[in-house]
C-alpha cells in the first residue's frame, strides 16, 4: 500500500512536468509563427555568437598586430571595414571584440540572475524581517543609476575582464530579486504550495520543486531583456577607459579609440556602434516576443 501511495504522486508529478514542457514548446512554436521579428532577432543573435566563436577561421588577420603603413585605410576588398589608427583590421577586431561584449552580456547576467533569484525566493517565501532586510538592500542598489554604480565599483577594483564581470553581476541583481519576490508572494498562497506545507514538506523542497519552476518563464524573459543592458554598460565602461584594457578589445573600447577620427575615418567608430545597436535590438525584440507568449497576463488580454 505504501508503495502505491508514493508511486501515484510521482506519476502525477511526471505527467504534470511533461505537460508543462509541451505547453512551453507550443508557446515557442506559436511565437515563431506569429512574431517574425523575434525569430529574425534570434537568428541575428545566433550569427553574432557563431561569428565570435569562429573568429579565427573567418579572418586571416591578428587583432593585436599593428601595420602603420596601412593605418586608417578606407574599407576595401583587403579590409572590408577598413583599418584603425594602428593599421589593425576593424572587422577582425570586431569579431574578437564580440567575444568580450557577448560574454560581458551573458555571463554577468546569469550570475546576477542566480543571485537575484535566490534572494527573491528567500525574501518572498520567508517574509518578515528577512524580507525587509533583503528588499531594503535591493532598494539601496536600485537608488543608484546602474552605470554610475558600475563606474564607482570599477574605479575601486580596477579595469579588467574579471572585474567587469563582477561589477555587472553586483549591479544587476536587485531588479531581478524584486521581480522574483513578487512572483514568489503570489505562488506562496497557491493551493499546491499550501497543500505541500500542510503535509510537512521542507521549505527548501517547496521552493525548488514548486515555486522556482513557475518562475522560469519570467526569468527567461528577464534574461533576454537584461543581456542588452549589460552589453551597453560594459561598452560604456570600456568607452570611458574603466572596462576592458588593451591589448584586449571590446566594441566600447573601439568606439573610444576611433572617436578622434570621426571626420577623416568614421568607419573606426561606426562599425562597432552598428554592431552594438544590432545586438541590443535583437535581444530586446526577442525578449518582447518571449514575454508575449510566456506572460499569462498578456495572454489573457
Amino acid at each position: 500500500m505504501s508503495n502505491m501511495k508514493t508511486a501515484a504522486p510521482t506519476s502525477v508529478n511526471l505527467a504534470s512536468q511533461i505537460g508543462e514542457e509541451d505547453r512551453f514548446r507550443d508557446k515557442l512554436l506559436r511565437m515563431a509563427r506569429e512574431n517574425k521579428l523575434a525569430v529574425i532577432s534570434a537568428v541575428v543573435i545566433l550569427l553574432f555568437v557563431l561569428a565570435a566563436i569562429f573568429a579565427p577561421a573567418l579572418t586571416p588577420y591578428d587583432p593585436k598586430e599593428m601595420d602603420m603603413m596601412h593605418r586608417l585605410s578606407a574599407p576595401s576588398a583587403e579590409h572590408l571595414l577598413g583599418t584603425d589608427e594602428g593599421g589593425r583590421d576593424i572587422l577582425t577586431r570586431m569579431l574578437y571584440g564580440a567575444r568580450v561584449s557577448l560574454l560581458a552580456g551573458v555571463l554577468p547576467t546569469l550570475m546576477s540572475m542566480a543571485l537575484g533569484a535566490a534572494l527573491g525566493l528567500i525574501a518572498g517565501f520567508a517574509g518578515g524581517l528577512t524580507d525587509d532586510i533583503i528588499m531594503r538592500i535591493a532598494d539601496i542598489m536600485l537608488a543608484f543609476p546602474s552605470t554610475l554604480l558600475a563606474m564607482i565599483i570599477m574605479y575601486t577594483l580596477g579595469g579588467g575582464l574579471v572585474n567587469v564581470f563582477l561589477t555587472l553581476s553586483l549591479v544587476g541583481w536587485a531588479g531581478i530579486a524584486r521581480v522574483v519576490r513578487s512572483e514568489t508572494l503570489k505562488l506562496r498562497s497557491s493551493v499546491y504550495v499550501t497543500a505541500a506545507r500542510s503535509i510537512g514538506v521542507p521549505r527548501g523542497r517547496i521552493i525548488l520543486r514548486h515555486i522556482l519552476p513557475n518562475c522560469v518563464p519570467t526569468l527567461i524573459v528577464l534574461f533576454t531583456l537584461n543581456v542588452p543592458s549589460a552589453i551597453l554598460t560594459e561598452s560604456s565602461l570600456s568607452f570611458l577607459g574603466l572596462g576592458i584594457q588593451p591589448p584586449d578589445t571590446s566594441w566600447g573600447q573601439m568606439i573610444n579609440l576611433g572617436r578622434q577620427y570621426l571626420y577623416n575615418a568614421p568607419w573606426c567608430s561606426f562599425a562597432p556602434c552598428i554592431a552594438i545597436m544590432l545586438i541590443v535590438l535583437a535581444f530586446n525584440f526577442l525578449g518582447d516576443g518571449l514575454r508575449d507568449v510566456l506572460d499569462p497576463h498578456l495572454q489573457n488580454q
